[in-house]
């Protein structure tokens, strides 16, 4: 059984990666409300009971013990509509795998999503960059992201995180990698 391994506060230049808390299922049901966020990835908005539930899962972790599943949402310092206080945008998130400590974490998928409304302000290429910066600190050795072929915005954000495209495709979406130099 390897260590847990858990969020903690990132910050980037913009932004802070909160740990997330089931207390943010309803800013973030309002943040992720966009039919359009789904284009790619199908379904459909959840609503803020949904978005609890999920989150209450995602907070109580992985019942593997060699899984870790590590969750932040994106809060905006400052905006300039919330007061100085920044606001929540997005979320990012990294399925962490492998032995501990001893022998490094092995992999990690990555994924983000940035709401609508704060699109188009390369807050999604930040939040990803400061997760696979976050990643590497803790050693993690291979970070991958899953891309729909067609969605330019988020190969554009796997790229600005690191990460290449492979040939390999899962559920019809192309993975994305970055090896921690020295690796295979």
């Amino acid at each position: 059984m390897c260590p847990t391994f858990r969020p903690e506060p990132i910050r980037t230049a913009r932004l802070d990666l909160l740990p997330l808390r089931v207390e943010h299922a309803a800013r973030m049901a309002v943040v992720l409300a966009d039919s359009a966020l789904h284009t790619f990835i199908g379904g459909a908005p959840s609503t803020p009971e949904e978005l609890r539930a999920r989150y209450e899962r995602l907070v109580a972790g992985s019942p593997d013990p060699s899984v870790s599943w590590c969750n932040w949402v994106l809060r905006t310092r400052d905006d300039g509509h919330s007061g100085g206080d920044g606001s929540l945008a997005g979320t990012v998130q990294a399925t962490v795998t492998g032995q501990g400590a001893v022998t490094g974490w092995t992999e990690a998928e990555i994924a983000w999503v940035v709401g609508v409304p704060w699109q188009g302000r390369g807050l999604a290429s930040e939040a990803a960059r400061g997760l696979v910066g976050w990643l590497r600190e803790k050693d993690v050795r291979t970070v991958v992201a899953h891309v729909h072929p067609d969605h330019r915005a988020s190969a554009a954000v796997a790229a600005a995180a690191g990460l290449s495209p492979t040939r390999e495709e899962q559920d019809g979406e192309i993975r994305w990698r970055s090896e921690s130099p020295g690796q295979a």
